[in-house]
C-alpha cells in the first residue's frame, strides 16, 4: 500500500533501537525525511547510517529531550515537521509504598510532559499547513494497569487525557493525534527482563521466554517491523479519520471489550 506521505518530514524519538527505531525505519520505508534522537551518540550513529540505506534524508541529534536543553536541539534541528513520533523508556517497577514524590515527578517530566511539550512546539505548524500527524508511544498498562508499573500507569494515563481532548480540537485543521499502546515485543529490553526472569526463576532464558509467551493469547512476542508498520499507517494519508485513539499491539494480552 502507498501510504501517501513520500516527501514528508519526521521527527521520531527515542529512535536508536526498539520501537522507535522500528517506526522510524517504516517511514523510511514510505519515503519520509526523518530526524531522529536518542541519549547515547553511538547507536543513534549506527541508526542513521542504517535508515539512509532507504534513500530518505536522515539527521541524528544526541540529547535528553527529557530536559530543556535537549528538547531545544532536537527541535531545532527539526524544523517544521509533519509527523511526529514522541517514545520514552517507561520508569522502574516497584510498589505504591515505596515511590515518593520524586519518583512520580521523574515519571511525569519524562511519559508525560515530554510529549506534551514536543506536540505544543510542533502542532501549531502541522495546523498552519493544514495537515499533520501525531503518534504517541505509551504502554499496554495504559489500559490494563499493572500494580507494579504504578508510575508509568499514572504518568501515560495521563498524557492519555491530554491526547483526548487535544486531538478533537485540532481534527479539524486536518491534524491527528493518537496513541499506540505496545505489548511485549522482541527487543532489548524484552530480553533483559527474560534473563532477569530465567535467573530468578532458575530456568533457561528460553524457558522463561516460552513462559511469559504463554500469556499472549497471540503465542509470541510482537516484532518491531510489525509495531513500525502500524505507526506508519497511523502517520499515513489513509488515516485521516482515527483521532484521539488508543491502539493495543499486545497480542490479546489485554481482556477488554473496549
Amino acid at each position: 500500500m502507498d501510504l501517501g506521505i513520500a516527501g514528508k518530514r519526521a521527527l521520531v524519538s527515542a529512535s536508536s533501537q526498539g520501537l522507535g527505531f522500528g517506526c522510524a525505519q517504516a517511514l523510511a520505508k514510505a519515503g519520509v525525511d526523518l530526524v531522529i534522537c536518542a541519549r547515547s551518540s553511538g547507536p543513534l550513529e549506527q541508526a542513521r547510517q542504517a535508515l539512509e540505506q532507504h534513500g530518505v534524508s536522515v539527521t541524528a541529534v544526541a540529547g535528553d529531550v527529557t530536559t530543556d536543553d535537549g528538547r531545544t536541539a532536537v527541535l531545532d534541528a527539526a524544523g517544521q515537521v509533519d509527523i511526529l513520533v514522541t517514545n520514552a523508556g517507561g520508569p522502574p517497577p516497584g510498589h505504591w509504598s515505596d515511590w515518593e514524590r520524586t519518583d512520580f515527578i521523574s515519571a511525569i517530566d519524562s511519559n508525560m510532559l515530554t510529549p506534551i511539550m514536543l506536540m505544543k512546539a510542533l502542532l501549531p505548524g502541522m495546523i498552519e499547513n493544514k495537515w499533520g500527524r501525531v503518534v504517541n508511544i505509551t504502554s499496554q498498562f495504559v489500559k490494563g494497569p499493572s500494580s507494579i508499573l504504578g508510575l508509568s500507569n499514572s504518568a501515560r494515563a495521563g498524557l492519555t487525557g491530554y491526547v483526548a481532548g487535544t486531538s478533537r480540537d485540532v481534527a479539524k485543521h486536518g491534524v491527528t493525534i493518537n496513541n499506540l499502546l505496545p505489548g511485549l515485543h522482541s527487543t532489548n529490553r524484552s530480553e533483559s527482563l527474560d534473563v532477569a526472569a530465567a535467573e530468578k526463576a532458575d530456568i533457561s532464558v528460553a524457558e522463561a521466554k516460552a513462559a511469559r509467551c504463554e500469556t499472549i493469547p497471540a503465542g509470541r512476542y510482537g516484532t518491531v517491523e510489525e509495531f513500525g508498520n502500524t505507526c506508519a499507517f497511523l502517520c499515513s494519508q489513509h488515516a485521516g479519520f482515527i483521532v484521539g485513539q488508543n491502539v493495543l499491539l499486545d497480542g490479546g494480552y489485554i481482556s477488554a471489550t473496549i
